[in-house]
């Protein structure tokens, strides 16, 4: 069976069967996860992340039932009181009363933890609580559909074989969700319940994104800095997983080299390199005057002939290194935009990050209160396709040590 924390494409039997799901599954309002199971006794197991009401068969919830109908009541209904209580209360008797309200929630939200006991596939038993090194559980860990499909086929003494889970619907206000796209189990929730479950069962080791062995193109280089041209598929620096990079490969002959800055696994196009700390902390003082242009092909015909994109940026913290949008949380973002062709349902576009948050350009694209068009061949924010069709196309800046204005150009490969 193939590791649930894949980053690469499901199995083939369980991708076949996650199509024959979704022929079936009605329109809805909000988004979900779903996922299927494929067994050894040629069954199909079908499960979604938390409640829904569809018919269907569904692999059940994890928790004890009937022990979490006993909990939930009497703990509601003393919050409800204490809640409607804090208006008419001041001073010490207010904070008092918010006091026990809390804990209350937690002591609720600890024995309901405690109604999830997990079995795996050696027969060892243990409560959802003990799994999290904190002994609680973030909110929903248990209700995943890998959890309920991995569990529930435990527990009728059925083989797993393959496993998918994709998402179905809108996408949530964040973003980094796509309608009909597979994603690997959360590392929040799952990361500490599915190594437990798997136990005893047939699992290979996770399979991650590998560095493409091309090598980089050097546009210009001379005692100060270089200029390069990533290809698709190179890690910009070292990965936790994976050594090979611009980086690496660019100090096996420069000891003192620093990226000014990156591009993504995925993107491809002109990237800049200091050979030494002082033209790096000048240029790294400049950078808000570099001009970068991008191109890309957005899947989706996009509205109007160009403008300017604003979301604020931040991690998802269940699917690093995956961004979403956050007006609380996030950091400043601002891409101006511009369409250059349109065709075949696809627009072809000019991006010009004014920020560099990471997956900016990606994510700005694929939001809906963005352009509402994901880049094509994204399989973070999108489709995955043979490759990302973005490209850094040219950088401008001026020489530290010179003072001289340079523009360097990289043909857009698509």
């Amino acid at each position: 069976m193939r590791n649930p924390f894949d980053e690469l494409e499901p199995d083939p039997r369980a991708a076949e069967a996650a199509r024959a799901l979704m022929a079936r599954l009605p329109a809805l309002d909000e988004g979900k996860m779903f996922g299927v199971l494929v067994l050894e006794d040629g069954g199909v197991l079908h499960a979604f992340s938390g409640d829904c009401k569809l018919e269907g068969e569904w692999a059940p919830h994890v928790y004890d039932a009937e022990a979490r109908r006993r909990i939930e009541p009497e703990s509601d209904r003393i919050v409800k009181s204490l809640t409607a209580q804090l208006p008419s209360l001041q001073g010490r008797r207010r904070a008092a009363a918010e006091r026990l309200r809390r804990f209350v929630s937690r002591e609720a939200m600890r024995r309901i933890h405690d109604t999830y006991v997990l079995e795996n596939g050696l027969g060892e038993r243990k409560r959802l609580r003990e799994l999290f090194t904190t002994g609680e559980p973030p909110w929903g860990a248990g209700e995943c559909a890998a959890v309920k499909l991995l569990q529930h086929a435990i527990r009728t003494k059925r083989r797993p074989l393959a496993l998918a889970e994709l998402w179905w619907g809108p996408p949530p206000p964040g973003g980094a969700r796509v309608h009909g796209a597979f994603y690997p189990a959360c590392r929040t929730k799952c990361g500490p319940v599915l190594p437990f479950l798997l136990r005893g069962l047939d699992v290979e080791p996770r399979r991650a994104f590998r560095s493409s062995p091309r090598p980089y193109q050097t546009l210009h280089e001379d005692a100060h800095l270089t200029v390069l041209v990533k290809p698709e598929g190179l890690l910009s620096v070292p990965g936790k997983e994976e050594s090979d990079s611009v980086l690496e490969r660019l100090r096996a002959k420069h000891p003192n080299a620093m990226l000014v800055h990156r591009l993504d696994l995925d993107t491809s196009g002109v990237l800049l390199a200091a050979l030494d700390g002082v033209t790096y902390r000048a240029l790294q003082a400049q950078w808000h005057g570099v001009e970068k242009r991008y191109v890309a092909w957005l899947e989706g015909d996009v509205e109007g002939d160009g403008g300017t994109v604003e979301l604020p940026l931040r991690v998802d913290l269940e699917q690093r290194p995956r961004q979403v949008v956050c007006h609380e949380h996030g950091r400043h973002a601002l891409t101006r935009w511009e369409v250059l062709e349109r065709r075949d349902g696809r627009t072809r576009v000019a991006l010009f990050p004014r920020t560099g948050r990471t997956h900016q350009l990606r994510v700005h694209s694929a939001h809906r209160d963005g352009l509402g068009a994901p880049i094509v061949g994204d399989r973070l924010y999108g489709t995955e396709g043979q490759r990302l069709m973005l490209h850094a196309e040219s950088l401008a800046f001026t020489h530290p040590a010179t003072g001289e204005r340079l523009m360097f150009k990289s043909l857009t490969p698509f």
